[in-house]
């Protein structure tokens, strides 16, 4: 096992697409870290260049204390596991997950007990003797993953591999992935699209957008304190509501935002004290959907004006869509300078633009003109222009 560090890192392919920027990043020694980030954000290329299949077009990557620059990946004692699970159809599965160690001429005495260890870490001890037709997804995402184990590498590199699995197996083989590495400790970064991967199975979590790293953090903090718009609408499901309101200070403040004065309670000025320095001007105020409550219930609470665009129920409570008369930022137009420091434009519309989780005992209709209730001590502030929070 190793620590692994990317130092001042970049990809740059020959038609001049800057796939990674500058990207710093400290894997402490048994950690498991998630890049993640939306398609094309340059996590897989900062993956591959670790493993040693991409180039590096400047920086340095080391693994424990050595530099893997030039090092061929067979070098590097690492090993991948990918979204494909690249069996060989005609090996059973023990002959699958010792292939590696074959290639390397371990004998078989020595081989057999490593597969077998392998195989019941991973639940595959019935199946030793079958082939990888027989078996189904995600059994033989298991055998990808023993195949890594029996290696005993310093680290574990992870691509997407469950975006080939159904629903039910993806929750069902996060858990037995988080688990194995937690049993094994070995070293792991795991690179996902779904935050809800990431957030459930990295000790933290490394945000990336554009070929820039955003923040890096434990999931909880990503979720409390996000260090930009991109990454407060892209944690969390649903999405944070960033909404743009506008600043009054006048002895004590508040925000403008649909239509509505709400007050801003010194615990939310604790937390964000730049919204002060904003009178007069143009912010965006974030709110989870889990803090806002049907009127009627809260009516201790500001209450926006708002529309039933859509329900979507889930038993144990709903997501409410509503349309309100507000300029909306979803995570792929929030105002964050990409890796050239040109900010992003933001689009508006009349489409649903404030989302709430309810209770199940709430009954909506769909075009009907309700009151939704806000929690002020649990807004977010960000600076218009430059999507950073004002704290």
């Amino acid at each position: 096992m190793a620590s692994i560090a990317f130092e001042d890192v970049n990809k740059v392919y020959p038609d001049g697409t800057h796939a990674v920027h500058d990207l710093n990043l400290d894997v402490r020694d048994g950690e498991f870290v998630v890049l993640v980030g939306p398609s094309g954000c340059g996590k897989t290329t900062a993956l591959r260049m670790l493993a040693g299949l991409e180039e590096i077009s400047e920086g340095v990557v080391r693994i424990g204390e050595k530099v893997v620059n030039e090092l061929d990946p067979r070098e590097r004692d690492i090993a991948m596991v990918f979204q494909n699970y690249a069996l060989y159809p005609n090996m059973t599965v023990a002959d699958n997950i010792g292939f590696g160690l074959r290639m390397r001429k371990i004998p078989k005495a020595e081989r057999q007990p490593k597969v077998r260890d392998a195989a019941r870490l991973l639940g595959l001890s019935d199946y030793l003797d079958k082939k990888p037709g027989q078996l189904s997804g995600g059994q033989r995402q298991r055998v990808a993953m023993g195949r890594a184990i029996v290696r005993e590498p310093q680290a574990f590199l992870m691509d997407e591999p469950l975006s080939n699995l159904d629903a039910k197996l993806r929750v069902q083989m996060r858990a037995d992935i988080a688990k194995l590495q937690h049993e094994l400790g070995t070293t792991t970064i795991y690179v996902t699209h779904d935050q809800v991967e990431a957030m459930t199975m990295g000790d933290r979590v490394a945000v990336m957008k554009s070929g820039v790293l955003q923040q890096v953090d434990t999931p909880q903090r990503l979720y409390d304190l996000p260090a930009n718009l991109f990454v407060a609408g892209f944690i969390g499901t649903p999405p944070m509501n960033l909404l743009e309101a506008a600043v009054t200070v006048n002895g004590h403040v508040s925000v403008r935002l649909a239509g509505v004065d709400i007050p801003v309670p010194d615990e939310a000025l604790r937390a964000y004290p730049g919204v002060r320095t904003h009178g007069g001007g143009k912010i965006v105020a974030g709110i989870r959907a889990r803090d806002l409550h049907p009127a009627g219930e809260r009516p201790d609470l500001p209450t926006l004006d708002a529309r039933v665009e859509l329900v979507e129920a889930l038993g144990a409570g709903s997501f409410a869509y509503f349309w309100i008369d507000a300029f909306a930022l979803g995570y792929e137009e929030a105002n964050v300078a990409d890796a050239e420091g040109e900010v992003q434009e933001a689009v508006g519309g009349t489409r649903p633009n404030l989302v709430a989780e309810f209770p199940p005992n709430v009954q909506l209709t769909i075009g009907a003109q309700v009151g939704v209730a806000l929690d002020p001590a649990r807004l977010h502030f960000f600076d218009e222009s430059t999507g950073e929070p004002l704290r």
